[in-house]
């Protein structure tokens, strides 16, 4: 039978074909297609030959067509073909189904669809007929029957489409059927239908199946519905990210974790490329990705950006065309975040309506750390932008040349997280992905060597970093450093200080790199420049204190931890250290040569070797035998000699030009500071040991030289300096600038002799009136330098603030005066404590190390640059100062009559208060330990219960200390108020407030505490009101809306400055004591209209993340109900709060107009705000009600201000003060100006909201106009002939006091709220 239907195929015509057809029964063609289907014979032949015999213009044909059809596509499916008479088969069908007439085609479409929902379907391959019947059915023209209506063919498709969207899809078809629309010319509704239904599979679906899943979808989204398909992927994989953090962090319990994490990274990793890679083939795409996530930006950018979201970004930088902007929305959504931290942690009322949420930096740094899992593509984006960030928020401020900048822990500048976070970046990036390195390292090495003159602090840090973490790693990289060594003469001092510092655990483990840097610092050593020989010191100096020789003392004995506890690896360590005593005895020789260099150079070594002693202390003799030569040229070995120095050979005179050669007083610190400490840590180590007796001669011979210096500096007058008040201290002249320096040098060496005379005292009476013989010749020519330098102090001031006492000293004297009860020791201390300037000097230098820590970050001496040792003493000068402060208050301790200054007590407290602000500013981490030393109480049996209290308990009792004293002094009588002690009192009230936990109990106390003293106390120090009111806000904010304290202060500063119109009598209300005519306007007045703008500007960030939730229709339901409800309620609450308060309160004063107008145009444009918010719903009653007090209270008192301020600015035109001179007159114009500026502004923001007033009456059928005053019509043209009248006026005199006298009778108004004041 099948070769007879094929023959007669084969023939021109197919009558005879059609004729044999119709006397078959169909169960015999299928059965016969069947088995030769089966049996892989000519199937393809003998279907092509039945369609042929099966026109479709026959009804006969066309039902036996369409039989046939849905036969082959069961046969097909039933899988029991083989693969390539299958896809022969379907390849016919889909040239014949275009054949069909379109009622057919309806059917077999159908057909397919039930299959599909039914889930009948057995492998699928059938699926590929699908779109081309669609295709077919959307080209017929003809209306055809489709349920119970007609419809055109495309209509049919679009049902169809629709139908099958709408029903069950089978899991493993999903891919297979959303692949299938790629085909079919579908509109922009249909493409959404796919879209949708394709998306709603991903929760179904295997996460292995989604790549190619999402593959499809981006082939499909040329068509359309590209944001959607985007939105989708990234709501979907954020979810996923989310739930799948909440059970790795145990959030909720569950039995199982739905997602192994390293294969959600891999798929999410499959799923970026897939999207980068349609992106780079379409860019629509990515202009559609980047619109919708920079939609966040306008409201809340967290909304849309995720882990996901961040790491496809970052992706698309690899894209040219994309980069800039990527990176640009990356940077700004960062700043954009932390400045939203900022606005938070700063404001209670913002912590209550915001939820807390993760931020931009944290989804950042997840996705540096899920980039392990072969996110290659992700790294170059992620080092691109950590640049960006750190080069873009790096520090800013240079001064005299060093970058002055606070902890970047502790710091809240939203810049400087910015930075820190690109650090971060960089670091962790270097740490996971081996093939970036060298490109971080390069980048890094580059920036620190082409950028000198710009502060590279956090380069450097990252080097640092980055070296501690692998320096064996890094050394594939040496060639880097090593040709970054070749600059070094080049750059600033202390930049080479910190880069050498940063590479030396690269230096113990290449050779090489170390024998180049010594090339490079050899060569600088002889350098024309300055900086580059200072550098080489530097340099030296580094090497020295790292490179042990063989027999130096351990770390543990020196009492000292090496601050570079970043590697040891000297495997060799005997050979090494053999091996680094030569190396370091030709540093020594070099280094020799410097005591020949100019004084910076020398001062540069001398301030050096005494670290170098402690690291590597088999170079003491070599050490101290170059300082005893060098001291010997300028001492004088004849005990009977006055004085004992050689001043005149420290000085170099070259022409007229007169400068310092040898800085004698440091050269004795250094031999003082490395005597002190050999004699406490080697000696004892050595007891018993015969050969050592040359060496402690050696000693001995200098501990005599500094002994006699000593005697004869006490013997010698000023006059045997030559520097008695007759001479000559001016600074233009030689003899002048020689002399400053002498006695500066003098003056050095009696501190240093000082502290040499202390360290070997061991309290004996004679050695304390020696230190206070040499502190009498200190505070002579200190008194005479003060006494000469008159106004020009610059030099000087500069010169004094640099102690040569070490802080270690400061802090053991100060103990020893202050807190020494030792029986035994009192008679020898009372010589000391005789001298009440002893002890103020001794304060005074506490203090100037404190500030000296507070600009530069570390002090100058020995332990300087060691953060440890600074913070222990520290805390033991606080522990002295709090004791002596609380324990002799300033009003108790008598001044005398010939003193002068500070008393010792407020010198205290500001010490105390520059402390507690070094400690939060630097050490942070460790404000627990501070707070602790401070606890006088502490006993060693306490300890265990002492590590239970909290930080903010161990504040509480400090601050309850200092509430005590300021009590004691506001109880006192306004004249014996002293004012600067006060100050001070709340200053560190303010500091130490910021330690407490602004939801502990003691927090609340500190707040009502510091509103009474507000309340009952009256001082009309404007200083201290100012600093009292600032504490108060400061706190009030973080525990609730600080609203109803400015209405109160506002209606008290009325009730003492009077009302604009003067008709009008103002009930005085005494809410607060501490406002008084002397401290109303301006002090309070100000400080009133600064926190109004807070209030605004957080209410304007609100209204701004609220327009951006609503501007988002994405936005799912669940979470448009968790945010909607709440805010706006609160947001009127505040609305009608501040209008409130500002019902007649804010246009009292007479000052600041300026800031009152911006303050009531904020307000103005905050309504207008809150209007669009709430626009699209009905009119809440507070609206009505905040609308009504805005009419009748607000904008009336706005127009009689701006009448107020014009009738004021026109008498101040014509004042007498016209008579006086010119200058005058032009800053009472400049006044006049400034003061009238803002008016235009304000009419029209006023104008503006009574306009959307207007239109959102007639929106909601609500008359919000029947309140409001009707605008007054203002014209702001120049007026051509009052100007030339005016100018006619200002040429004669007469005129002038004649209209002036006129003005004066028109304006009373005005000149008697002058006289109020």
């Amino acid at each position: 039978m099948d070769q007879k239907i094929l023959s007669l195929a084969a023939e021109k015509t197919a009558d005879k074909l059609q004729e044999f057809l119709q006397t078959l029964r169909e169960d015999d063609l299928t059965n016969l297609l069947q088995n030769q289907a089966v049996k892989g014979k000519v199937a393809g032949a003998l279907l092509r030959a039945i369609f042929k015999g099966s026109p479709c213009y026959e009804e006969a044909g066309a039902l036996r067509r369409r039989k046939i059809y849905t036969y082959c596509i069961q046969l097909v499916e039933s899988g029991d073909l083989q693969k390539e008479i299958a896809s022969e088969i379907i390849g016919l069908l889909m040239l014949e189904a275009h054949h069909f007439p379109g009622p057919l085609l309806v059917e077999l479409a159908n057909e397919f669809i039930s299959a599909v929902r039914e889930g009948s379907l057995v492998n699928g391959k059938s699926l590929e007929l699908l779109p081309i019947i669609l295709t077919a059915l959307a080209t017929k023209k003809e209306n055809l029957a489709y349920g119970k209506g007609v419809l055109s063919g495309e209509e049919c498709k679009k049902q169809l489409i629709n139908i099958l969207c709408s029903g069950r899809w089978d899991q493993q078809y999903v891919i297979q059927l959303t692949s299938m629309f790629k085909d079919v010319p579908l509109t922009a509704e249909e493409v959404e239908f796919v879209v949708e239904k394709a998306l709603s599979m991903f929760s179904k679906m295997n996460l292995q199946e989604i790549p190619p899943l999402v593959y499809q979808l981006l082939v499909l989204s040329s068509k359309g519905s590209r944001k959607s398909v985007l939105e989708g992927i990234i709501a979907f994989f954020s979810a996923l990210d989310k739930q799948h953090n909440e059970e790795q962090t145990g959030d909720e319990l569950l039995d199982v974790v739905t997602v192994p994490s390293g294969e959600l990274r891999h798929v999410e990793g499959t799923i970026i490329l897939h999207i980068v890679f349609a992106i780079k083939l379409d860019y629509e795409l990515g202009r559609e990705l980047l619109k919708h996530l920079k939609a966040g930006q306008q409201g809340d950018s967290n909304n849309n950006l995720s882990p996901f979201s961040i790491a496809l970004l970052l992706s698309v930088t690899r894209i040219q065309r994309f980069q800039d902007q990527v990176l640009d929305l990356l940077k700004t959504s960062v700043v954009k975040s932390f400045k939203d931290l900022q606005l938070l942690q700063g404001s209670k009322f913002l912590q209550n309506l915001v939820p807390h949420r993760s931020y931009v930096s944290t989804m950042i740094l997840e996705v540096v750390k899920n980039s392990v899992h072969s996110w290659d593509h992700v790294t170059q984006g992620l080092v691109e932008l950590g640049f960006i960030l750190m080069d873009s928020y790096g520090p800013k401020k240079v001064l005299d040349g060093k970058t002055i900048e606070t902890s970047p822990s502790l710091s809240r500048m939203p810049n400087q997280h910015a930075c820190k976070l690109g650090a971060n970046i960089l670091l962790e990036t270097f740490k996971i992905h081996e093939m970036i390195r060298q490109e971080i390292l390069e980048q890094v090495l580059n920036r620190v060597v082409t950028r000198a003159s710009s502060p590279i602090s956090h380069f450097l840090d990252l080097l640092s970093n980055i070296v501690m973490y692998a320096p064996l790693v890094l050394q594939s990289c040496s060639s880097k450093v090593t040709e970054a060594f070749d600059y070094l003469s080049f750059l600033p001092l202390q930049t080479v200080q910190r880069l050498l510092k940063a590479v030396q655990p690269l230096l113990k483990v290449s050779m090489s790199m170390r024998d180049s840097l010594i090339l490079v610092l050899r060569k600088a050593m002889f350098a024309n420049q300055l900086d580059a020989r200072k550098s080489a010191v530097a340099g030296f100096l580094l090497l020295l204190k790292n490179f042990k020789v063989l027999g130096s003392l351990s770390s543990s004995q020196c009492s000292q931890s090496l601050s570079f506890s970043q590697v040891h690896v000297d495997v060799h360590s005997h050979y090494n250290s053999v091996a680094n005593e030569t190396f370091c005895l030709e540093i020594m020789d070099s280094l020799r040569r410097c005591l020949s260099q100019q004084a910076d150079v020398r001062l540069m070594l001398y301030e050096g070797f005494y670290d170098v002693l402690r690291r590597n202390s088999q170079l003491a003799n070599s050490i101290m035998q170059t300082l005893l030569s060098q001291l010997k040229q300028f001492y004088e070995p004849k005990p009977d000699l006055l004085p004992p120095l050689k001043l005149e050979a420290c000085i170099l005179t070259q022409g007229d030009k007169i400068s310092l050669q040898e800085p004698l007083d440091y050269l004795l610190c250094c031999i003082q500071h490395c005597l002190a400490w050999y004699k406490n840590t080697v000696i004892p180590l050595q007891q018993g040991e015969e050969e050592e007796e040359e060496e402690e001669a050696f000693y001995q011979a200098l501990d005599d030289i500094l002994e006699s210096i000593t005697n004869r500096m006490i013997k010698s007058e000023l006059e045997d300096f030559e520097l008695d008040k007759s001479a000559d201290f001016s600074q233009s002249t030689s003899i002048g600038i020689k002399n400053n320096i002498c006695a500066f040098l003098v003056m050095g060496v009696c501190e240093v002799l000082i502290e040499y005379n202390f360290s070997i005292s061991n309290f004996s009476k004679n050695k304390f009136e020696d230190i206070l013989s040499l502190f009498m010749c200190y505070k002579k020519l200190s008194d005479i330098l003060n006494e000469k330098a008159g106004k020009a102090k610059t030099k000087m001031a500069n010169k004094t603030n640099d102690s040569l006492l070490s802080m270690k000293f400061v802090s053991s004297l100060l103990t020893v005066l202050f807190r020494d009860s030792i029986q035994s020791h009192q008679e020898s201390l009372s010589v000391l404590r005789s001298s009440s300037e002893f002890m103020r000097y001794a304060v005074n230098i506490a203090l100037q190390k404190v500030q000296q820590l507070k600009e530069t970050g570390h002090v100058s001496g020995p332990d300087g640059q060691n953060p440890d040792k600074i913070f222990q003493n520290l805390c033991d000068i606080t522990r002295v100062l709090l004791w002596r402060y609380t324990s002799i208050p300033t009003s108790v301790e008598e001044l005398g009559k010939k003193e002068k200054g500070k008393s010792i007590s407020l010198l205290c407290l500001e010490g105390l208060q520059k402390i507690f602000s070094a400690v939060q500013q630097f050490y942070q981490p460790k404000i627990q330990q501070f707070l602790r030393a401070l606890d006088v109480t502490d006993k060693e049996g306490e300890e265990r219960e002492d590590a239970d209290v909290s930080v903010t308990q161990r504040t509480a009792f400090q601050i309850r200390q200092f509430q005590r004293s300021l009590l004691n002094l506001l109880s006192s009588q306004e004249e014996d108020f002293n004012s600067k002690e006060a100050l001070l009192l709340v200053t560190v009230l303010t500091s130490l407030s910021k330690l407490l936990e602004p939801s502990s109990p003691q927090f609340v106390q500190m707040l009502s505490w510091t509103s009474k003293i507000c309340k009952e106390n009256s001082r009309e120090d404007a200083l201290f009101c100012k600093s009292l009111m600032n504490l108060l806000f400061s706190l009030h904010v973080l525990y609730k809306s600080p609203v109803i304290l400015l209405r109160d202060l506002s209606q008290d500063i009325h009730g003492h400055l009077g009302d604009i119109d003067q008709d009008v009598e103002v009930e005085k209300t005494n809410h607060f004591a501490i406002v008084n005519l002397r401290t109303a306007a301006p002090t309070i007045c100000l400080l009133v209209l600064s926190q109004a703008e807070k209030v605004l500007e957080e209410v304007d960030w609100l209204i701004t993340k609220l327009k951006g939730q609503v501007s988002q229709e994405t936005v799912s339901e669940m979470s448009k109900s968790e945010t909607n409800p709440s805010l706006p309620i609160e947001l009127w609450r505040r609305g009608i709060s501040l209008v409130s308060w500002l019902l007649c309160e804010f246009f009292f004063s007479l000052f600041s107009q300026n800031d009152e107008s911006h303050s009531i145009s904020s307000l103005q444009q905050s309504l207008v705000y809150l209007q669009v918010c709430q626009s699209s719903g009905g009119i809440p009653k507070n609206m009505e009600k905040l609308v009504k007090l805005s009419g009748s209270h607000l904008t009336p008192v706005c127009y009689s201000f701006i009448s107020y301020v014009q009738n004021k600015s026109k008498s101040l035109n014509y004042t007498g003060e016209k008579k006086e001179k010119l200058a005058t007159v032009a800053t009472a114009m400049a006044r006049v100006l400034r003061e009238t500026k803002p008016i235009p502004n304000l009419i029209f923001a006023i104008e503006q909201y009574e306009k959307f007033l207007i239109h959102l009456s007639k929106r909601s059928k609500v008359n919000l106009m029947q309140h409001m005053k009707l605008s007054t019509s203002r014209d702001f043209k120049i007026k051509g002939n009052i100007l030339d009248m005016v100018l006619r006026e200002d040429g004669e005199d007469e005129n002038e006091e004649g209209t002036a006298s006129e003005h004066g009778e028109q304006n009373k108004e005005p000149a008697k709220k002058k006289r109020k004041k």
